[in-house]
């Protein structure tokens, strides 16, 4: 008799995380427009940036007409202290219910049951799962005791799994996950990941660093078939993160180290076609790729700052219009440095909704204002103005003659 292997049952609304290659969470780089260029180029599964439970609740969630997403937002303080200043809205969240249906995972940064599961609540009935942050090392996260901060506290970190799988997964018929990081030895190591297979959670995700291991040091594998053995006997999918640089190396660390699914971070944060297999094609040139975000960027209205950053990482420093690009004001102005020309109607609309317009018609009026200086000089006289004409003109033989002249007297 063979015995098959315990497999914690995948909810009807979610998603198996086994087998797959997927983008990983990270702030900027996984806003709606880099996932759904992900998503374009093969990847199977999408995280969103880590998002504070605090900072959804209390957001109204509304569908937007003009792009159909499904937005999140609430008003900003800022401001609020001059009546004659209308408050802004900022936009927390957003997703597109059907581009990235069954295939969205939403991250969150929490230090709190109870705060986890009234945050998860709200975006649960559109996502696939809800995954929650403990590897991040930046203290915006652990100085909140969220991130890497719940790896000091496991039967903490490991009630919020709970309470999330209890309340939120078995709710909505989704699964819950947890992002880890490795600790100092193996022995923690395992006996952090024994615990947390043990709440009832359908995936566990380690970033083979850790804590205070910074991006450009290399990834540590040594732990990974013991990390994969634990939650294959758990029934828990296993997928490792860092330092994987393509979807064909992904499937082949996932043959080798015996995990489930692999992440891909910043290779698919310079060029997100890294989830295009070799036999589709592998990499895209950086302006196709561009030309790709591009689109999809004004699609969503994405917010101003997050496209200008993206297309930072996305354009290489040496490239000829990456000066030009990170100058720019506005969509419309980035669509003539990128010779868009087909996007500029578009981009002029996404402008205009974002208020973004006057920023271009300052600039329009500043370059005209360069390019006129030379016209103005000279007591203010236009170039034309100051033309002569053949008949003006003296002769080059007469020319310099009353100086000649003035100066030998």
């Amino acid at each position: 008799m063979t015995s098959s292997l315990k497999r914690v049952p995948v909810p009807k609304n979610g998603v198996d995380y086994r087998g797959k290659v997927v983008l990983a969470p990270m702030v900027r780089s996984g806003e709606l427009p880099s996932r759904l260029l992900a998503l374009k180029y093969g990847a199977d599964l999408v995280w969103g940036p880590e998002t504070i439970d605090k900072s959804m609740i209390g957001t109204t969630k509304r569908i937007n007409p003009v792009t159909s997403t499904i937005d999140y937002s609430r008003v900003s303080s800022n401001g609020g202290r001059n009546p004659s200043v209308p408050l802004k809205e900022n936009n927390i969240y957003r997703l597109h219910p059907t581009r990235e249906h069954g295939r969205l995972i939403f991250q969150i940064g929490t230090s709190s049951p109870s705060t986890a599961v009234e945050a998860a609540r709200l975006v649960a009935p559109h996502v696939a799962g809800i995954d929650v942050n403990a590897g991040c090392p930046k203290s915006f996260s652990t100085s909140g005791g969220m991130g890497a901060a719940l790896l000091q506290t496991p039967d903490h970190l490991a009630s919020i799994l709970s309470a999330l799988v209890m309340e939120v997964g078995d709710v909505f018929k989704i699964g819950i996950s947890v992002k880890i990081r490795l600790l100092e030895t193996p022995e923690e190591t395992e006996a952090l990941v024994r615990k947390l297979c043990a709440t009832g959670i359908t995936g566990l995700t380690v970033h083979c660093r850790t804590t205070p291991m910074r991006p450009r040091e290399r990834a540590i594998r040594d732990q990974l078939r013991m990390i994969a053995g634990i939650c294959r006997a758990e029934g828990v999918a296993c997928v490792m993160n860092g330092d994987v640089k393509n979807r064909n190396e992904a499937l082949q660390l996932m043959q080798e180290f015996g995990v489930d699914g692999a992440m891909i971070a910043t290779a698919a944060e310079a060029n997100p076609s890294s989830f295009r297999s070799n036999e589709a094609g592998g990499l895209l040139p950086w302006r196709e790729v561009v030309q790709e975000y591009m689109k999809i960027a004004l699609d969503v209205d994405n917010k101003w700052g997050n496209t200008k950053f993206t297309l930072g990482q996305l354009i290489p420093g040496k490239a000829e219009v990456y000066r030009n690009v990170m100058g720019c004001k506005c969509y419309t102005q980035i669509c003539e440095a990128l010779e868009l020309h087909a996007l500029l109607d578009q981009a002029k609309d996404v402008d205009r909704r974002l208020d973004l317009s006057q920023s271009y018609d300052q600039a329009a009026v500043s370059n005209a204002k360069t390019m006129n200086k030379t016209a103005q000089a000279a007591g203010g006289r236009t170039s034309a103005e100051r033309t002569l004409t053949s008949e003006d003109r003296h002769p080059l033989s007469e020319r310099g003659v009353g100086i000649s002249t003035v100066m030998a007297a």
